[in-house]
């Protein structure tokens, strides 16, 4: 009790009361079982991701061939990656126009496809399964399709081209066609990011499309000023899903040459790897091939951080730059 001036009495004033025990006590138990519902994920990242990645980063650093004791021998793996393998230079080059070919003709496609099927009224729900059910044909057998179709003696499209007169090339035996047949393979395949796309285009408010006729907008215009934008987040993920693809891209490749060279034996023959001519020795092919063909597994190692580090690299350029674009239209 407190007198104030007039003589009267006035209440203390009052205070929030602290947390009970009771209060902390539920608070300490949620969190364990917070704790408890997110061990699984965190221990599957620990040992399928984190583990390995630190031991990939160890292994770079040595002399190991998978049997052996590993011999520290610092950074000579990535001075010989750089500088001494006479190989990995095409093979680098044959990825990286795989990253630059597919990752545009992918996107490109999948939107264009459903920019299409976005617009188609009748039959569109068997249009859209037929444009997705290729991408569920394992990689393998599809890539088998692809060498038979594309035969340049008894394949289909050849000998079509031979009903008009036109002598079809050679394809996947032609080194400067290997790598387009195989990024038609692609395109073929491409299905998932054909179906992600339309769906964002689906979700775009018809009420833009509305206020844009009512301005005079036509079809063009409605498509570069609300859908490209509105959908920009999902193309993205369509440019980086690619990049990273592309960047790993090894089973389609590896069968394509094997199978056009005739070879029955699909996997772990270093002549027929890249053929024709080490057109379609892709990075990860050589990395397979230094690590479980010739047991250089520190070599490898150095090969599989360059990579993680490069697939790393272009994804977050790609979503910087995005953000800067985000940024300057807000803006504006």
């Amino acid at each position: 009790m407190t007198t104030t001036l007039a003589g009267r009495t006035a209440e203390p004033a009052t205070t929030r009361p602290a947390p009970t025990r009771g209060r902390a006590r539920v608070r300490g138990r949620n969190r364990k079982w917070v704790i408890l519902f997110l061990a699984p994920w965190a221990i599957g990242v620990a040992v399928f991701f984190v583990y390995p990645l630190l031991a990939t980063v160890y292994f770079s650093l040595t002399n190991y061939n998978g049997l052996d004791t590993a011999d520290f021998v610092g950074l000579r793996n990535f001075v010989y990656l750089f500088t001494g393998d006479p190989v990995v230079k095409t093979a680098a080059a044959n990825t990286l126009w795989l990253v630059v070919v597919i990752t545009v003709l992918r996107v490109a496609f999948g939107l264009g496809v459903a920019s299409i099927l976005a617009r188609v009224t009748t039959g569109n729900s068997l249009l859209r399964t037929l444009c997705y059910l290729p991408s569920l044909i394992p990689p393998v057998a599809a890539t088998l399709t692809f060498v038979f179709v594309f035969n340049p003696g008894t394949g289909p499209v050849n000998t079509v081209l031979g009903w008009f007169g036109i002598d079809g090339p050679l394809w996947f035996n032609d080194p400067a066609l290997s790598k387009p047949a195989l990024t038609l393979l692609t395109l073929w395949g491409s299905g998932e990011i054909m179906i992600i796309i339309l769906a964002a285009i689906l979700d775009v408010p018809k009420d833009l499309y509305e206020a844009a006729q009512l301005d005079g907008a036509g079809p063009w215009m409605q498509f570069r000023k609300i859908t490209l934008p509105t959908i920009a987040p999902v193309l993205l993920f369509g440019v980086v899903n690619s990049v990273i693809f592309a960047l790993q891209y090894f089973t389609q490749a590896v069968v394509a040459g094997s199978v056009a060279s005739g070879s029955a034996s699909l996997v772990g023959n270093s002549q027929i790897m890249g053929y024709p001519n080490n057109s379609t020795l892709t990075f990860p092919i050589w990395l397979y091939q230094q690590g479980f063909r010739a047991y250089h597994m520190g070599y490898a190692s150095a090969m599989a951080v360059v990579l993680f580090v490069v697939s790393f690299a272009f994804t977050a350029i790609l979503i910087r730059q995005l953000r800067a674009a985000n940024s300057e239209e807000a803006k504006s």
